[in-house]
């Protein structure tokens, strides 16, 4: 007779945090994996996840194959090889003017792994995190298994196809639960609003008043569409010791399930992260660390490439969007994503209109308010609301667009269609 699973309850609290709790109890897959197996059961387009739909450039391949070829396939060092450390340094200092020693960077089994390790390490039991949402649906896991609580500040709709953060409640959460760690996702998924010089500095001098950690998810930094830049947090704050930068190559390099992401923090701070990221991984993706160096330290063009061709896919997507009149649809800063509110055309929540949408039009995405705390205002702001990712190949960018298109004609003459569930 197998023991009580519902004897050990970590592993149950972290998948409610996370928001994975079915009504009977059960455990169901996340909003990512569900959505893609709903645009395969009714063979919608799956514009959901954000997972590139065109790959790593091939010099990256042949650099991986080499690397395995030399040798490169046993355990590497616990803090990563000392070629992507240097690598990752000199990207910072060069893309970003982020001056980093070497010394000062981990390699991590990507982002995910990055930011949980940071979390468990950081983060006292019964301490506080606060975070900007929507946000990445890891978060709430993580701070669970630590023994901590989540409160969240709105980033919202500012009527213009943007977003920003409500600094009115960020300060009055900030002075209310006096957290250990500030949580910044910028270029933020899945808004794409990326956080000013400004806004950092608010940041920063709110975590100095109240000695927080600040812990960033930097994972689009290369993937901003307009003019603006992509500011971290650790050249904006004046106290830059108080931050963790976490990041990967996956976005950037169309390498998601390579696994290559990185810490940076002091080295008091990066030794503790690395006790627990030990525990975890201990390492991982030998060659992939020594490919992925070797573009990092080139002269590749890929990255700029892919951020064009992001745009471009870009602006096939969003003004198809557009064409659903009634609809409001954001102008992607950044990232994957463009978010549109359906409220001025139906009663329906995200996740309802979603599956409607899938199933009478062929179009699935990501209901928003999955990515919300409920009872929330950002959940609140978000009802209606659903992400749609550019990231596809160009065939489903292309798919998706012209069956936007077909549903705006539709609503053009049936303007009631998504006005109940069918």
């Amino acid at each position: 007779m197998m023991p009580d699973i519902q004897g050990s309850r970590l592993w149950h609290d972290m998948a409610e945090a996370a928001g994975l709790t079915n009504p009977d109890g059960t455990i169901g897959e996340t909003i990512y994996g569900q959505m893609t197996k709903l645009a395969a059961d009714l063979g919608a387009v799956n514009l959901g996840q954000g997972a590139p739909g065109t790959e790593p450039p091939d010099e990256l391949i042949a650099a991986t194959a080499e690397a395995m070829r030399a040798g490169f396939n046993q355990y590497a060092p616990g803090q990563g090889f000392p070629q992507l450390l240097e690598a990752v340094a000199a990207q910072r200092q060069r893309d970003f003017g982020q001056r980093v020693d070497p010394a000062e960077v981990l390699y991590t089994a990507g982002a995910t792994e990055g930011l949980t390790a940071a979390i468990l390490a950081l983060l006292p039991r019964g301490g506080t995190v606060v975070s900007f949402e929507p946000f990445y649906d890891s978060y709430p896991a993580a701070i669970t298994a630590a023994g901590g609580n989540l409160h969240t500040v709105a980033i919202l709709p500012d009527g213009q196809g943007g977003f920003a953060p409500d600094w009115a409640e960020f300060d009055a959460v900030i002075a209310q639960v006096r957290p250990t760690i500030i949580l910044v996702n910028t270029p933020h998924n899945p808004t794409g609003h990326i956080f000013s010089a400004e806004e950092l500095a608010h940041i920063g001098r709110a975590a100095e008043s109240v000695d927080a950690w600040i812990i960033t998810d930097e994972v689009y930094e290369q993937l901003v569409l307009t003019g603006a830049a992509h500011i971290p947090p650790a050249v904006a704050i004046e106290d830059a010791e108080r931050v963790v930068t976490v990041s990967s190559a996956g976005k950037s390099w169309n390498t998601t399930g390579w696994k290559i992401g990185w810490v940076i923090a002091s080295p008091t701070v990066l030794k503790a992260i690395q006790t627990v990221k030990q525990f975890l991984t201990f390492t991982a993706g030998g060659p992939m660390q020594i490919g992925m160096a070797e573009l990092l330290s080139g002269n590749s063009t890929f990255v700029g490439e892919n951020r064009a061709s992001l745009r471009a896919r870009a602006d096939v997507l969003v003004p198809a969007c557009r064409s659903v009149a009634g609809a409001m649809v954001s102008t992607p800063q950044a990232g994957y994503f463009t978010v549109m509110d359906f409220s001025a055309l139906t009663e329906l929540d995200a996740f309802a209109l979603n599956d409607l949408l899938g199933r009478e039009f062929g179009l699935v995405g990501i209901p928003v308010p999955a990515l919300c705390r409920p009872g929330s205002s950002a959940y609140s702001a978000y009802r209606s609301s659903i992400r749609y990712s550019f990231c596809k190949s160009v065939a489903d960018v292309d798919q998706g667009a012209q069956l936007f298109i077909a549903l705006g004609t539709h609503l053009r003459e049936h303007p009631d269609a998504l006005r109940r569930s069918r």
